[in-house]
Protein backbone atom coordinates (compact mmCIF):
# COMPACT_ATOMS: atom_id res chain seq x y z
CA UNK A 1 0.00 0.00 0.00
CA UNK A 2 1.84 3.15 -1.19
CA UNK A 3 2.07 6.10 1.69
CA UNK A 4 0.25 9.54 1.25
CA UNK A 5 2.24 12.55 1.35
CA UNK A 6 0.13 13.44 4.53
CA UNK A 7 0.53 10.17 6.04
CA UNK A 8 4.45 10.43 5.87
CA UNK A 9 4.48 13.46 7.42
CA UNK A 10 1.96 12.40 10.13
CA UNK A 11 4.45 9.66 11.07
CA UNK A 12 7.29 11.45 11.04
CA UNK A 13 5.84 14.39 13.52
CA UNK A 14 4.42 11.48 15.26
CA UNK A 15 7.89 9.54 15.88
CA UNK A 16 9.16 12.86 16.66
CA UNK A 17 6.09 13.81 19.04
CA UNK A 18 6.65 10.37 20.69
CA UNK A 19 10.19 11.27 21.38
CA UNK A 20 8.93 14.04 23.05
CA UNK A 21 9.40 17.06 20.50
CA UNK A 22 6.10 19.65 21.94
CA UNK A 23 6.27 21.05 18.50
CA UNK A 24 5.56 18.18 16.69
CA UNK A 25 2.90 17.33 18.57
CA UNK A 26 1.33 20.64 18.47
CA UNK A 27 1.46 20.79 14.72
CA UNK A 28 0.25 16.92 14.41
CA UNK A 29 -2.96 18.30 16.62
CA UNK A 30 -3.82 20.75 13.89
CA UNK A 31 -3.49 19.00 11.42
CA UNK A 32 -6.28 16.36 12.65
CA UNK A 33 -8.14 19.41 14.39
CA UNK A 34 -11.07 19.93 12.07
CA UNK A 35 -11.62 16.08 11.11
CA UNK A 36 -11.78 15.12 14.65
CA UNK A 37 -14.32 17.57 15.18
CA UNK A 38 -16.03 16.26 12.38
CA UNK A 39 -15.86 13.18 13.33
CA UNK A 40 -17.01 13.82 16.91
CA UNK A 41 -20.22 16.32 15.43
CA UNK A 42 -21.24 13.46 13.60
CA UNK A 43 -21.10 10.57 15.54
CA UNK A 44 -22.73 12.83 18.73
CA UNK A 45 -26.30 14.96 17.95
CA UNK A 46 -25.10 17.60 19.92
CA UNK A 47 -22.55 20.68 18.79
CA UNK A 48 -21.93 21.40 22.41
CA UNK A 49 -20.96 17.29 23.31
CA UNK A 50 -19.21 17.20 20.32
CA UNK A 51 -16.98 19.51 21.16
CA UNK A 52 -16.75 18.44 24.77
CA UNK A 53 -15.40 15.22 22.94
CA UNK A 54 -13.57 16.76 20.76
CA UNK A 55 -11.50 18.31 23.63
CA UNK A 56 -11.70 14.85 25.23
CA UNK A 57 -9.87 13.20 22.01
CA UNK A 58 -7.30 15.99 21.85
CA UNK A 59 -5.94 15.57 24.95
CA UNK A 60 -6.12 11.76 25.26
CA UNK A 61 -3.97 11.95 21.88
CA UNK A 62 -1.40 14.31 23.82
CA UNK A 63 -1.44 12.41 26.35
CA UNK A 64 -1.17 9.12 25.05
CA UNK A 65 1.19 9.73 21.67
CA UNK A 66 3.90 8.09 23.49
CA UNK A 67 1.47 4.67 22.78
CA UNK A 68 1.89 5.36 18.95
CA UNK A 69 4.06 2.46 17.96
CA UNK A 70 3.93 3.77 14.54
CA UNK A 71 2.63 0.30 13.11
CA UNK A 72 -0.78 1.42 11.95
CA UNK A 73 -1.61 5.05 10.02
CA UNK A 74 -1.43 7.55 12.25
CA UNK A 75 -4.78 9.04 10.99
CA UNK A 76 -6.67 6.04 11.80
CA UNK A 77 -5.19 6.14 14.93
CA UNK A 78 -6.48 9.47 15.72
CA UNK A 79 -10.12 9.11 14.40
CA UNK A 80 -10.10 5.78 16.95
CA UNK A 81 -9.29 7.91 20.02
CA UNK A 82 -12.19 10.64 18.14
CA UNK A 83 -14.51 8.32 18.20
CA UNK A 84 -13.85 6.29 21.14
CA UNK A 85 -14.01 9.69 23.19
CA UNK A 86 -17.60 10.30 21.23
CA UNK A 87 -19.01 7.10 22.28
CA UNK A 88 -17.90 7.56 25.73
CA UNK A 89 -19.66 10.80 26.22
CA UNK A 90 -22.75 9.48 23.92
CA UNK A 91 -22.83 6.62 26.69
CA UNK A 92 -22.69 9.02 29.71
CA UNK A 93 -24.91 11.99 28.48
CA UNK A 94 -28.17 13.11 29.27
CA UNK A 95 -30.75 12.03 26.42
CA UNK A 96 -31.49 15.57 25.00
CA UNK A 97 -34.40 16.34 23.37
CA UNK A 98 -34.85 14.87 19.71
CA UNK A 99 -32.33 16.61 17.47
CA UNK A 100 -34.80 17.98 14.92
CA UNK A 101 -36.53 20.15 17.33
CA UNK A 102 -33.68 21.54 18.11
CA UNK A 103 -32.95 22.21 14.66
CA UNK A 104 -35.88 24.36 14.17
CA UNK A 105 -35.78 26.42 17.25
CA UNK A 106 -32.29 26.97 15.93
CA UNK A 107 -32.14 27.52 12.15
CA UNK A 108 -35.48 29.96 10.92
CA UNK A 109 -35.77 29.07 7.31
CA UNK A 110 -36.57 32.34 6.11
CA UNK A 111 -33.83 33.80 7.97
CA UNK A 112 -31.80 33.30 4.80
CA UNK A 113 -29.88 30.27 5.12
CA UNK A 114 -27.76 28.76 2.66
CA UNK A 115 -28.56 25.80 0.56
CA UNK A 116 -25.43 24.57 1.50
CA UNK A 117 -26.00 25.22 5.72
CA UNK A 118 -29.41 23.74 5.08
CA UNK A 119 -28.29 20.38 3.22
CA UNK A 120 -25.54 20.19 6.19
CA UNK A 121 -28.08 20.63 8.87
CA UNK A 122 -30.49 18.23 7.03
CA UNK A 123 -27.80 15.44 6.73
CA UNK A 124 -26.44 15.78 10.73
CA UNK A 125 -30.56 15.83 10.89
CA UNK A 126 -30.83 12.38 9.49
CA UNK A 127 -27.43 10.71 10.91
CA UNK A 128 -28.85 12.18 14.15
CA UNK A 129 -32.23 9.43 13.46
CA UNK A 130 -29.61 6.49 12.55
CA UNK A 131 -29.26 4.17 15.51
CA UNK A 132 -25.47 4.52 16.75
CA UNK A 133 -23.68 1.25 15.32
CA UNK A 134 -24.88 2.36 12.08
CA UNK A 135 -24.26 6.24 12.75
CA UNK A 136 -20.70 5.35 14.20
CA UNK A 137 -19.93 3.27 11.20
CA UNK A 138 -20.92 5.56 8.26
CA UNK A 139 -19.65 8.61 9.58
CA UNK A 140 -16.23 6.29 9.72
CA UNK A 141 -15.91 5.74 6.08
CA UNK A 142 -17.70 8.63 4.70
CA UNK A 143 -16.63 11.46 7.10
CA UNK A 144 -13.30 9.80 8.37
CA UNK A 145 -12.49 8.30 5.01
CA UNK A 146 -11.14 5.14 6.72
CA UNK A 147 -11.11 1.72 5.49
CA UNK A 148 -13.56 -1.14 6.50
CA UNK A 149 -10.35 -2.73 8.01
CA UNK A 150 -9.71 0.26 10.64
CA UNK A 151 -13.19 0.98 11.15
CA UNK A 152 -13.40 -2.70 12.21
CA UNK A 153 -10.38 -2.38 14.46
CA UNK A 154 -12.03 1.18 16.11
CA UNK A 155 -15.86 -0.42 16.77
CA UNK A 156 -14.45 -3.82 17.37
CA UNK A 157 -16.49 -6.00 15.06
CA UNK A 158 -15.53 -8.07 12.00
CA UNK A 159 -14.80 -6.43 8.87
CA UNK A 160 -18.52 -7.86 7.57
CA UNK A 161 -20.13 -6.48 10.09
CA UNK A 162 -18.36 -3.07 9.14
CA UNK A 163 -19.89 -3.20 5.41
CA UNK A 164 -23.50 -4.40 6.18
CA UNK A 165 -23.39 -1.80 9.23
CA UNK A 166 -22.07 0.55 6.45
CA UNK A 167 -24.69 -0.30 4.01
CA UNK A 168 -27.89 -0.18 6.06
CA UNK A 169 -26.74 2.88 6.89
CA UNK A 170 -26.75 4.71 3.78
CA UNK A 171 -29.93 3.33 3.05
CA UNK A 172 -31.41 4.46 5.88
CA UNK A 173 -30.26 7.66 5.34
CA UNK A 174 -31.29 7.67 1.92
CA UNK A 175 -34.89 7.25 2.77
CA UNK A 176 -34.44 9.76 5.79
CA UNK A 177 -33.36 12.61 3.48
CA UNK A 178 -35.68 11.64 1.22
CA UNK A 179 -39.29 11.79 3.08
Amino acid sequence: MATSPDAAEDLRLARAAVAGDARALDALLARHYDRVHLICRRVLRDPQDAADARQEAMLSISRNIRSFEGRNDFGAWVYRIATNAAIDLHRRAYRREETTDRLSQIVNPSSGTSTVVRTRLDVDAALAELPDEYREAVVLREIGDLEYADIATILEIPVGTVRSRIARGREMLAQILSD
